[in-house]
C-alpha cells in the first residue's frame, strides 16, 4: 500500500494511492496514518480494503507528511561510504545518531525556509524508515518485522549551525521546515529491497545527487536493531538513514548552498518525489 495524508496543514485526512495512481479517501476507516494504525494488525486491516470501493479525491490537494503524530525523528549521519568520502570523513565504526525536532516536519511539497542568519543551508535526499511494531532490544534478524514501511525524506541541514556552532549536530538539523516527509508511506510489501533503490536530488533543475541505497553502510534492519538497544521505538517513529554524495557542502571547487527562490526536487525509486520552493525567515 501507498498510504498518504492530504489536506490543509493540521487538518490532514488519511488516504491511499491506488494501483492507477489515484488518491482515495480512507477517513471512513481510520482517523489518521499514525499510531496503532501502523501496527501489523492495523496495516492488515487496511490491506483488506478494496481500494476501488473507496471514494476518489477530486482535484489536486496538498499532501501532508505521510506519517502523523511522529514521536521521534531519528537520523543517521555519514551512513553512505561515498558521501563520507566526499566530506573527508571516515566511515564511523558505529552509526552516528542525531535527532531532528518533530517541529521540523512538513509535507513533501511545502516551502522550506532558510533560518534567520543562515549562510550554509544544504540538502540531503534520504530513505526513511517508519516503525510499525514497537521495538526494544530487537535482534537484527527480527528487526524487519518492526518496520511498517519506507518513505522519502529531505534532511535539510544548516552546516554552519551543525559543524561550526559546537556541540551536537542537532542545532543544524532541526530547524523549522527542515524535515519534508512523503509523499507516501510505502508498506514493506511495496519495496522488494530497500538497499537497492535509485535516489536523486536536483536544485533548480541541476542534478547534484544521483545515487543508490546500495552504498548504505548500516542498513535498515541493523539500524532498527541498533537503535532499539538505546531506546524503545514506537509506531510512527521515523528514522532517516543518511544520504549519498552530492550535497552542497561537498561541491568542488566551492560549496554551494541554498538561497531564497531556489527549488529542490528529489525522489527515491518506489517512494515518489518531492518539490520544495526555498524561502527565508525574516
Amino acid at each position: 500500500m501507498k498510504l498518504v495524508r492530504y489536506g490543509a496543514v493540521g487538518n490532514e485526512r488519511p488516504g491511499l494511492i491506488d494501483a492507477a495512481g489515484r488518491l482515495r479517501d480512507l477517513s471512513a476507516h481510520v482517523d489518521d496514518i499514525a499510531g496503532a494504525v501502523l501496527l501489523p494488525d492495523g496495516l492488515a486491516r487496511l490491506a483488506a480494503i478494496d481500494p476501488e470501493g473507496l471514494p476518489l479525491v477530486e482535484g489536486d490537494p496538498r499532501f501532508g507528511p505521510c506519517v502523523g503524530q511522529v514521536g521521534k525523528f531519528l537520523c543517521i549521519g555519514l551512513n553512505y561510504s561515498d558521501h563520507a568520502a566526499e566530506t573527508g570523513a571516515a566511515v564511523p565504526p558505529e552509526p552516528i545518531l542525531f535527532t531532528k525536532a518533530t517541529s521540523a516536519i512538513i509535507g513533501p511539497n511545502d516551502e522550506v525556509r532558510i533560518p534567520r542568519g543562515s549562510t550554509k543551508t544544504d540538502w540531503e535526499v534520504e530513505l526513511g524508515i517508519v516503525i510499525g511494531a514497537p521495538a526494544k532490544y530487537v535482534a537484527e534478524a527480527d528487526a524487519e518485522a518492526h518496520i511498517a514501511g519506507y518513505c522519502l525524506i529531505n534532511d535539510v541541514s544548516e552546516r554552519a549551525y551543525q559543524l561550526e556552532r559546537h556541540g551536537t549536530w542537532d542545532k543544524g538539523k532541526g530547524c523549522d521546515t527542515f524535515g519534508p516527509i512523503g509523499p507516501w508511506l510505502a508498506t514493506r510489501d511495496e519495496i522488494a529491497d530497500p538497499c537497492d533503490l535509485a535516489m536523486w536530488l536536483e536544485v533548480n533543475g541541476h542534478r547534484y545527487q544521483d545515487g543508490t541505497t546500495a552504498t548504505m553502510v548500516y542498513r535498515p534492519a541493523f539500524l532498527v536493531s541498533y537503535l532499539s538497544q538505546f531506546m524503545s521505538l514506537q509506531p510512527g517513529d521515523v528514522i532517516s538513514t543518511g544520504t549519498p554524495p552530492g550535497v552542497g557542502m561537498g561541491q568542488k571547487p566551492d560549496p554551494i548552498y541554498l538561497k531564497a527562490g531556489d527549488v529542490m526536487t528529489l525522489g527515491i525509486e518506489g517512494l515518489g518525489t518531492q518539490r520544495q520552493q526555498v524561502g527565508a525567515d525574516g
